[in-house]
């Protein structure tokens, strides 16, 4: 057997590959490329094969030298030094400030009376001292009331009284048409300081708020800033304001600063509808560019289960505008642990350098004043390692993307239309390659998939939430292996008889092809995302036509294959960087996104297609080398070591360490529940403990701890009562069917849920009319199931007309702010035909939850002393709620 140094003397190599072969021992199945073996041909040169170290070498430092450069490209936050235009040690302070008074859940006296005091006082002092400026600031607070139906976590209805809105109007003293519109939100969900999410973007604007006002040149248009007190409440205040405030029809486009992490760079991840001038602006004034269209059209496309303001300014204001978020570290994101000390001064100067600087170019925009003339069209926009933003119009990313294809087909075509019989045989072994390629995918997805199904059924899931590399090590070595294989076993297998250095080029004309499939699928699907095989086709193929010759003369010589893996640089940093985001953003998903979806499953799927995609070019090299077993060796035993550590439980998926948390998530509700039957009397009643994990592993790591906490007191779904008998606070039942109810005494709250029914009539139309009164804390949920054969005709909710149906189930999230009157509703009923003698009596099941998350009604003795047994790892996020059902 010849070593790893062997010099292969063959045939050069060029279009002079497809010979015709006269001799009849030739092999003429797919795979054989036409080439004899026959010692006696004379050799032309002598063309280089890598050793195996070498080549594994060469790759390896290639992939940790990029990824090394996105991370370094990530921890840059400021580049070059601040103007001193925007002052993050001021934004710090009032950072600090809103998120002394602690969580600011929407009626809590810290969300409308200490942080609006707060920021009203903030906003006092930049009016007084900007007052002898060229602009004006008029500032209102707005309670608004209103209702309206979203498509979110499977369609529901929200209704809202007097949340709270702090409008402030920055303009010429001379007066202005036209504003732009900056968003942030100062509430937060229950139990968390909320710093970056969204305590941060506020302090932000309020600096920005400063600096614009403090501006010796007068604007031509306007801005207002508004300080809104009820987004957590699914995006209620933004709903308010477009929609009742008088300001609003001057609004041509507005900027969202939100958060899906916290901390590190604030991303540009959704801009539009259309409006490519709004990107354009980004792009020419931003000082620090973050962004990606391929983020946007992931978001846009619902798989992360998320919303923002910017849906409402889009769906019910018809204005563009630019969404920003910081998505670093989204394991502490809605916890305990988002604090203001975990954000960095530097990610609040980049942040307030872009607002200020695209806020101050909109502004004095001309577009700004007619934005219709400029809305069509879509823009391609990627940022190169947050050094510069590329951006182009989509119809020019059409025309490129074209080009680029046209010119790979050309250079196939021109292997294809060879004389003779060559350029036929080129096609068929292009075809069987290609298939052997695409096999790999499948086999190797398959294998790390039962891999991650032995995990799950281990019980070892999520092990990587804490030590992600562990996942690298288990599915990226796995994957790695895999596809190492199965093309060393096509090489030595099926391409037996091929000479190696021109298989390494068929291979390479295999990605290339596939790439480009994909490069004109997405092209012709309208996305714009499609820039990323236009990257992955432009440069190999450049790469390979420039060095074309010294393969042709030298084989894979190491200066072919350190200049060949120069060319897929760019590319390849930013695919990496694109996969960095896919798991910055995924990873700790998986913590939140219920029960019941396998976290083993999704990440061994992202490693794998990981592993698929990056892989692609480097197919080149398995051809390339004499051998792989070592490298097989290696894998294998990376693979077996994890594995063995991840079996034996030594890879703890949380961690309670202050510096690096990463903390389960638990929601425990003490509720009283009460079941009332058709004649209005108490069915039933009783009060526990409800508990509800919110990641794949359930209790399995806190029943050790917490022993009463275990299957026995597993929750079943009543499906004759709404949303299963449950005080759910949102509608995401179906992410959460494991819970568990301890038994525990009653809850007793000074504002218990007063409802009552106001009056019931039949129409003429031959429905009947309920309608019903409610008084209750800030938050409330209202449960609607139509028995069966009934079915609502219309309601007071929304347009009129019930939307959403959760599977015969309808969804009403209730919120307020200080000083709400009773909240009446009424709901028109079609009666069912021929009632369901198996199912419950009456027409309808109409169910209300009351949920307390602040003040002396939040806690029980009960849930301190639960909460104080659980781990330091874990986050329990408790308050107190009631259930009332009856039955219509």
């Amino acid at each position: 057997m010849e070593s790893d140094t062997t010099v292969r003397r063959i045939k050069a190599f060029g279009t002079q590959n497809y010979v015709a072969q006269e001799n009849d021992g030739s092999r003429d199945r797919c795979g054989n490329n036409g080439y004899s073996d026959d010692p006696k041909r004379k050799p032309e040169v002598s063309l280089y094969l890598l050793r195996e170290g070498l080549a594994a070498s060469l790759v390896s430092v290639f992939i940790l030298v990029l990824w090394g450069l996105v991370h370094f490209s990530l921890q840059q936050l400021v580049i070059g030094k601040p103007t001193g235009d925007f002052s993050a040690v001021r934004a710090r302070r009032h950072l600090e400030q809103i998120t002394s008074v602690g969580p600011r859940p929407v009626g809590s006296p810290e969300n409308e009376v200490l942080t609006v005091g707060y920021l009203l006082e903030q906003i006092e002092k930049i009016r007084v001292e900007t007052a002898a400026g060229p602009h004006q600031l008029t500032v209102d607070v707005q309670r608004p009331t209103g209702t309206f139906s979203i498509d979110f976590l499977g369609g529901f209805t929200s209704f809202y009284d007097r949340v709270t809105n702090i409008a402030v109007r920055l303009e010429p003293k001379s007066g202005t048409h036209h504003l732009m519109l900056a968003n942030c939100h100062f509430d937060t969900v229950a139990n968390s300081p909320g710093a970056s999410d969204d305590a941060v973007s506020c302090a932000v604007m309020l600096e920005v708020l400063h600096s614009l006002a403090n501006q010796s040149t007068p604007f031509h248009h306007g801005v207002i800033f508004l300080f809104n007190g009820a987004e957590e409440n699914i995006l209620q205040a933004s709903h308010g304001f477009i929609t009742q405030h008088p300001w609003a029809k001057q609004v041509r486009a507005f900027i969202n600063l939100e958060a899906a992490g916290v901390g590190g760079k604030e991303v540009v991840f959704q801009t539009g509808p259309e409006n490519p001038w709004l990107v354009q602006a980004y792009v020419h004034a931003a000082k620090h560019p973050f962004a990606s269209v391929v983020g946007q059209e992931v978001f846009q496309s619902g798989i992360i289960p998320s919303d923002t303001d910017f849906r409402i300014y889009r769906d019910f204001g018809n204005i563009p505008g630019i969404d920003l978020a910081f998505i670093e570290n989204g394991f502490i994101y809605h916890t305990k642990y988002d604090t203001a000390d975990r954000i960095l001064t530097d990610s609040i100067q980049r942040a307030g350098d872009n607002i200020l600087a695209v806020l101050r170019y909109l502004v004095m925009s001309e577009k700004l004043a007619d934005s219709s003339e400029y809305r069509h069209g879509n823009m391609v926009f990627f940022d190169l390692l947050g050094v510069v933003v590329v951006a182009y119009p989509a119809r020019v990313g059409t025309i490129l993307n074209y080009m680029v294809a046209t010119a790979t087909f050309l250079y196939l075509a021109k292997k294809a239309s060879l004389p003779g019989n060559r350029g036929g045989r080129y096609v068929r072994d292009l075809a069987c390659a290609t298939g052997v390629a695409v096999l790999s995918w499948f086999v190797t997805l398959l294998s790390v998939l039962i891999v991650a199904l032995i995990v799950t059924l281990l019980g070892r899931s999520m092990f990587w939430y804490t030590h992600f590399y562990a996942s690298i090590c288990l599915y990226g070595t796995a994957s790695t292996g895999k596809m190492i294989l199965i093309h060393t076993l096509a090489k030595n297998l099926y391409f037996g008889g091929v000479r190696l250095v021109e298989l390494g080029d068929l291979f390479f004309d295999v990605s290339l092809f596939l790439w480009c499939c994909s490069l004109v699928w997405l092209t012709q699907q309208g996305l714009c995302s499609a820039y990323v095989p236009m990257l992955m086709v432009a440069f190999p193929l450049a790469t390979k036509l420039l060095l074309a010759k010294e393969f042709k003369h030298r084989g894979a010589s190491v200066k072919y294959s350190v200049l060949y893996l120069f060319g897929l640089a760019l590319p390849y940093v930013h695919f990496m960087f694109l996969i960095w985001v896919v798991f910055e953003i995924f990873t700790p998903i998986m913590g939140r996104s219920g029960t019941e979806i396998p976290p083993e499953v999704v990440l061994a799927s992202l490693v794998t297609l990981a592993t698929i995609f990056l892989s692609s070019f480097f197919l080149h090299f398995i051809y390339l080398v004499r051998s792989t077993k070592w490298i097989l060796a290696g894998l294998g035993s990376v693979f077996v070591v994890m594995f063995l550590l991840m079996s034996c439980g030594l890879l703890f998926p949380y961690s309670g360490d202050p510096d690096s948390p990463r903390p389960k998530r638990v929601f425990l509700q003490h509720t009283t529940r009460t079941f009332h039957n058709l004649q209005g009397q108490v069915e039933s009643r009783d009060s526990g403990l409800w508990i509800n994990s919110f990641d794949f592993t359930g209790m399995q790591h806190v029943t050790p701890h917490i022993p009463e906490i275990n299957d026995s007191v597993r929750t079943h779904c009543r499906e004759d009562r709404p949303f299963c008998g449950y005080p759910w606070f949102l509608p995401v039942k179906f992410l959460s069917k494991k819970n568990w109810y301890l038994p525990a005494p009653e809850v007793s709250p000074s504002s218990p849920v007063e409802f009552s029914l106001l009056s019931k009539e039949e129409t003429s139309w031959g429905t009947v009319k309920m309608t019903f009164s409610v008084k209750g804390p800030s938050h409330m949920s209202l449960y609607l199931m139509p028995h069966r054969g009934a079915s609502l005709s219309t309601w007071s909710f929304g347009d009129g007309t019930p939307q959403f149906d959760l599977s015969g189930e309808y969804f009403i999230f209730y919120s307020h702010g200080l000083d709400a009157p009773t909240w009446t509703f009424w709901f028109e009923i079609q009666p069912p035909r021929d009632p369901d003698p198996s199912g419950p009596e009456g027409m309808i099941s109409v169910a209300i939850s009351g949920h307390y998350f602040f003040g002396q009604d939040q806690r029980t003795a009960q849930l301190e002393g639960i909460l104080r047994r659980f781990p330091t790892w874990a986050f329990p996020s408790s308050w107190v709620s009631t259930y009332d059902m009856y039955r219509y």
